[in-house]
């Protein structure tokens, strides 16, 4: 072929998944679902493709203008490649609003695009588990949704000293703002964007972005008075009623009931980036040294389905990474040391016996729930075929050539022992079956 050669690299951001790295990923995609339909979720997915607008509308200025992938269509429509799932899910439950029942559980593991600077923890193209409850307004579906990020977390088998959940409520943050530095509401929202920025930038420019919001010096340093207050120290703050000061309150409560404050703490600088949050907020944090991060993070959003239909539907869920939860899981040495261990078995084929023969044999394995691969040359070398098979990490070899046919035996190999046994063809199954653990 004349030419310059293609690039083997994907595009920048995005992962090749090669056998081996695609069984960590099933390992831990699939304990995800395993805690999500524990506590009786119902898995579904939605396009990668959805309309520009669709993210415009509430997702938040700097996704839209800075991140998202979008293009025109041969029909002259704006789209965008999916940057989050929270949008779509809204459209979801709206295009159905009459028929579902309420309130719903439901998750799903959705691939999304991101135009960023790929960075440790952070690549433009990642998978994520959301988990949301629609149509409950109370405090009760904030807990569950803390819970079910407790159980995910320990069923890798992290424990509190690990990770702490950060939690704020945006109301009582307002609230706060308006009360404490006479914020009016534009204030309010650009103030929210510094904090949420805030360990992401330098100092200079936190106090910068607040004093070109119209903040001044002195009301600076009366934010940062206040976001190091307890949640009791703020709310004795407050001049006025706030629901977002009671829903804190009543869920800390419920927090310390349930055993599960062990892992929470208040936060007021929690706020998160999207504008469609408006009530409790929280993010995830890893406590390692070495990757002091916030790993995901979500909260409520009431008003989303409203952009589609006339109706009050609350929602409250979160949106977790698998770029930044496998770097967690690297750090604290929470991957399994089997995990990838071989489980198969390679048939190994010999000139003299035919092939159809090995495929009865195959085929039986699979029957029984044995995962099995047949050597696709007999012509070639037993030494080929077994060093083949370590390669590949299979498990056993099993060998059966013209005396073993003639016999009704096999010759079973477990490679990492360097153990072989001879069994008759009835004993191969139970034999096989011990030594994989099947």
């Amino acid at each position: 072929m004349s030419g310059p050669r293609l690039s083997t690299n994907p595009y920048k951001g995005t992962r090749d998944f090669y056998p081996e790295d695609m069984v960590l990923r099933n390992w831990f995609l699939g304990r995800m679902r395993e805690v999500a339909e524990r506590y009786g979720y119902e898995e579904y997915s939605g396009p990668i493709v959805e309309l520009f607008d669709l993210y415009a509308a509430k997702s938040g200025e700097e996704l839209v203008r800075e991140q998202i992938y979008h293009f025109e269509d041969k029909g002259k429509r704006r789209l965008a490649i999916r940057p989050e799932v929270t949008p779509s899910v809204a459209r979801m439950v709206a295009a159905r609003l009459e028929q579902l029942v309420f309130p719903l559980r439901w998750y799903t593991i959705a691939n999304l695009m991101r135009y960023e600077r790929p960075q440790k923890g952070r690549l433009r193209e990642h998978w994520q588990l959301n988990m949301d409850i629609f149509g409950e307004p109370g405090i009760r579906a904030d807990l569950e949704i803390l819970s079910v990020i407790v159980d995910l977390l320990l069923a890798f088998g992290a424990d509190s000293s690990m990770f702490r959940i950060r939690v704020s409520d945006r109301r009582l943050f307002n609230d706060v703002l308006r009360d404490a530095l006479g914020a009016d509401q534009e204030q309010v929202q650009a103030i929210s964007k510094a904090v949420d920025k805030r360990s992401k930038i330098s100092k200079e420019e936190y106090k910068q972005w607040l004093a070109e919001s119209g903040i001044r010096p002195g009301k600076i340093a009366l934010l940062d008075e206040v976001s190091a207050l307890s949640l009791e120290e703020l709310i004795a703050r407050l001049r006025s009623e706030s629901r977002g000061a009671a829903d804190m309150r009543d869920l800390f409560a419920l927090l310390g009931e349930t055993g599960l404050a062990e892992y929470c703490d208040f936060d007021f600088s929690i706020v998160r980036g999207f504008d469609y949050y408006t009530g409790t907020v929280f993010e995830v944090y890893d406590n390692s040294p070495e990757n002091r991060r916030a790993l995901f993070g979500g909260g409520r959003y009431d008003d989303l389905i409203g952009l589609f239909k006339k109706a009050d539907v609350p929602g409250v869920g979160f949106g977790f990474g698998d770029v930044t939860f496998q770097d967690f899981l690297e750090i604290h040495d929470l991957i399994p040391v089997s995990l990838g261990r071989a489980k198969g078995v390679l048939i190994v084929a010999f000139e003299e016996t035919p092939y159809a023969e090995y495929v009865k044999i195959a085929r039986e394995l699979r029957a029984a729930g044995i995962a099995c691969g047949i050597f696709l040359d007999p012509k070639a070398k037993l030494k080929k075929q077994l060093a083949y098979a370590e390669k590949k990490g299979f498990a056993a070899a099993l060998l059966a050539g013209p005396e073993e046919m003639e016999k009704g035996t096999v010759v079973l190999k477990e490679l990492a022992l360097r153990r072989q046994v001879v069994v008759s063809r009835t004993e191969c199954l139970p034999k096989l079956k011990e030594w994989l653990g099947t």
